[in-house]
């Protein structure tokens, strides 16, 4: 496969903001799961990871989809692999993350809509940037009724400096947003030089 139809990204984010759910949500929509094989952190497979609740160590995985945007800069049904590195969100992990952050050429930035942008978000995302890595800003759990969809919009602007047009809005438990969400992976994400 030419690696123009390649794409290695990452998920980053403070602890909790739905990383995990993310990624197990497109694992659902490329196909490499079927919904009856995935479980809750599918790629969390460390004993103390599934007791906590959280990532420890990165995670790839290879997912194939077919570009379904509306781009005229790419050509409809493409197939293209997606390599996600699943990344720990929980501060104590920082050398993982860094890790994972070398291998890949974009990374989307996971914000709660209910608690919006945290320290380790912040973190993981000045990483990201001094890696000159494309950076897709998700706005995640748009389903909990305390999720805040404007205000968190405009603190993404405010602080991070991105346009509201820029930040894809997403549900990962519900599935909202994820055919978007691989579109701009493709898009928005350089292929491997």
């Amino acid at each position: 496969m030419l690696t123009q139809y390649i794409r290695n990204f990452s998920i980053i984010a403070h602890i909790d903001h739905g990383k995990s759910t993310l990624s197990d949500r497109l694992m659902e929509f490329t196909g490499t799961l079927s919904a009856r094989e995935l479980k809750s952190q599918t790629l969390d497979t460390m004993d103390l990871e599934r007791e906590r609740g959280i990532t420890i160590k990165l995670q790839p995985v290879r997912m194939e989809y077919l570009y379904s945007g509306s781009n005229p800069d790419f050509v409809s049904n493409t197939k293209y692999i997606l390599n996600l590195i699943d990344t720990p969100g929980h501060v104590d992990f920082a050398y993982e993350v860094s890790r994972s952050l070398a291998a890949c050429e974009g990374a989307i930035l996971v914000v709660d809509a209910s608690q919006g942008i945290q320290a380790q978000t912040l973190a993981n995302l000045y990483q990201a940037i001094e890696l000159d890595m494309d950076v897709i800003p998700v706005l995640n759990k748009i389903d909990l009724p305390n999720a805040d969809i404007p205000t968190r919009s405009e603190e993404i602007n405010r602080i991070l400096g991105y346009k509201e047009s820029e930040i894809l809005l997403v549900s990962a438990k519900t599935g909202v947003g994820m055919e978007d969400l691989l579109n701009a992976i493709i898009e928005r994400v350089k292929p491997p030089k």
